[in-house]
């Protein structure tokens, strides 16, 4: 088979036109990034057609990939062929992970997004948007204590950092405004990978730009003597900030292989930020179509709770059906298979033991929020029949069905009976409920998350959170939502306790408050803002030919 980026380009491109056409727009819907990719209108929000919504989310991620970019493609090429009106809604990738360990973020095999070199790299620009933007906020920050602080500043009490949208383990701490007076106050500082900044998150998650700017305005970048918040609007950032985002604001459209429309927009982490594309896309697709396809970062204990606690409050809307991802390997490897055997032989015990982190998952998603659910196995040419009848079986006992899914060797021929059981759920019976009650104390919504999505026993403060907590709270800021930072590799914060752990504590180490964004941030265990890049990060293997050609993208 061929490689994800030779599938990619002997594959002819349509015209991003003909894809707007399909979905009844005009050109006066798009402004063109040549002939492939398209930015889409604001006044598209206008629409009074509202279809439904699908999430799909996974079970715990391995370092192999579960692939539920792949199968969010695959399920709405699969839909498309069915006849159903479709739009695919996903993230933008980070040059980050690009670079770094993971790769690019646009599907794999014949379930793939397009151009997927451009997508990969720096596509319309959007993520590079908000970079600028963030540094304008720390520029001008920094201009203003520079020329007298008439803010009263206390610089020891700067909340806001710079950002990069590239793994550079060098600049997470660092200090700035060395030399003579006029490079500005020496202090302490560092940067964020841009995914991770609030900027991104603002943008995610605001509804208008109007609402773009009531967001932007109320950021907290530092605290004054007093220990009073200032904001971008004190220092008179928000106009110049929006400016910088007035395209970036706007969603992309650009097709999968098969030629469906996909809207791709926003790109935060699951781990450190709220891992959902724009609300303005959704939004966007869900009146354009009648089934919108969308995914949530990493597990289902980070990326579909917070999509459900964050994003849903701030979309007004929910779920008609989800769609849980999972790998016969990833279930053996958290059963305690060797990452290297996984793939040689059949291994019934090891798959039993791994199968109660994805039923951790499908419960979470039944019982706690009520929705209807599939599970999709991403099916590799190792697994066998009497692995996959096994994980039939053990989720019959949940009622939900689990079906194959085999669209990154076969396209949308591959993902058929995945397309007709998501139809099938739309009409079950839907529940919906969150995971707290957004009136509750900060502390008790952290807890609520914990106990019911991670299964942890107690949730362990540290004075620096709980002392921060209660400040954020006499701000005026307790009816937000709660992010929690923590590693996607488990549903603890310790990234070594695989399968579904019993009997551990979740330690919050410190909190922010994202007052633009609307949440706020609790950081469990290490968690970095800004990735290293590995020993041999995928950067070593990208190249470009004489042609202008670009290899090594997978």
């Amino acid at each position: 088979m061929k490689s994800d980026i030779e599938i990619a380009q002997f594959t002819k491109i349509e015209n991003i036109k003909d894809i707007a056409r399909n979905l009844s727009l005009s050109e006066n819907d798009y402004e063109l990034y040549g002939k492939d990719k398209a930015k889409l209108s604001l006044s598209l929000l206008d629409k009074q057609k509202k279809g439904k919504l699908v999430l799909v989310t996974a079970m715990t991620p391995t370092s192999m990939g579960e692939g539920k970019t792949t199968m969010s493609i695959g399920l709405a090429d699969g839909l498309k062929k069915l006849g159903v009106k479709v739009v695919c809604c996903l993230r933008e990738p980070s040059l980050g992970p690009v670079f770094g360990l993971k790769g690019g973020a646009t599907g794999g095999g014949y379930s793939q997004v397009v151009p997927m070199e451009d997508i990969n790299l720096h596509f319309t620009g959007d993520i590079h948007a908000m970079t600028a933007a963030n540094n304008l906020i720390a520029a001008m920050l920094d201009n203003h204590i520079y020329q007298g602080n008439e803010l009263n500043i206390n610089v020891d009490k700067i909340t806001w950092r710079r950002a990069l949208d590239i793994n550079d383990r060098e600049l997470r701490s660092i200090t700035i405004g060395q030399g003579s007076d006029k490079n500005g106050i020496e202090r302490k500082d560092g940067f964020d990978i841009t995914v991770a900044s609030e900027i991104m998150a603002v943008l995610c998650l605001a509804s208008s730009i109007e609402d773009l700017k009531r967001r932007v305005s109320r950021i907290i970048v530092a605290y004054d003597n007093n220990d009073k918040p200032v904001t971008v609007d004190d220092i008179g950032a928000t106009g110049s900030v929006c400016v910088l985002l007035k395209d970036a604001i706007k969603p992309n459209l650009v097709q999968t292989l098969e030629k469906t429309p996909v809207i791709m927009h926003g790109g935060p982490f699951a781990n450190i930020a709220h891992g959902c594309n724009s609300v303005i896309a959704t939004n966007m697709g869900l009146r354009l179509a009648d089934l919108v396809v969308t995914e949530a970062g990493f597990g289902a204990d980070l990326g579909a709770e917070k999509f459900l606690d964050i994003k849903c409050r701030a979309l007004n809307d929910r779920p008609s059906a989800v769609v849980v991802v999972a790998t016969i390997r990833a279930l053996k490897y958290h059963g305690g298979a060797k990452k290297e055997d996984i793939n040689d032989k059949e291994n019934i015990p090891a798959l039993v033991d791994g199968l109660p982190n994805l039923l951790r998952h499908v419960e979470n998603i039944k019982k706690v929020y009520k929705l209807p659910c599939v599970v999709c196995i991403n099916k590799f040419p190792t697994d066998t029949a009497k692995e996959i009848e096994q994980v039939k079986a053990e989720l019959s006992h949940l009622g939900v069905n689990a079906v194959c899914c085999e669209s990154y060797e076969k396209g949308s021929e591959g993902a058929i009976n995945l397309a007709n059981e998501v139809l099938l759920l739309l009409n079950e019976e839907n529940n919906f409920n969150y995971c707290y009650d957004i009136k509750d104390s900060l502390k008790n919504k952290i807890m609520s998350v914990a106990k019911n999505i991670y299964h942890a026993n107690n949730v362990l403060f540290s004075d620096e959170a709980s002392n921060d907590i209660s400040k954020i709270e006499n701000y005026g800021f307790k009816e937000i939502p709660v992010c929690i930072a923590k590693t996607q590799y488990s549903f603890s914060d310790n990234k070594n306790l695989l399968g579904a752990p019993n009997a551990f504590d979740i330690k919050i180490n410190s909190v922010r408050l994202m007052a633009g964004a609307g949440f706020l941030v609790a950081l469990a265990g290490d968690i970095m803002t800004m990735p290293g890049l590995p020993k041999e990060p995928a950067a070593l293997k990208i190249n470009i030919d004489s042609n202008g050609i670009v290899k090594g993208i997978f």
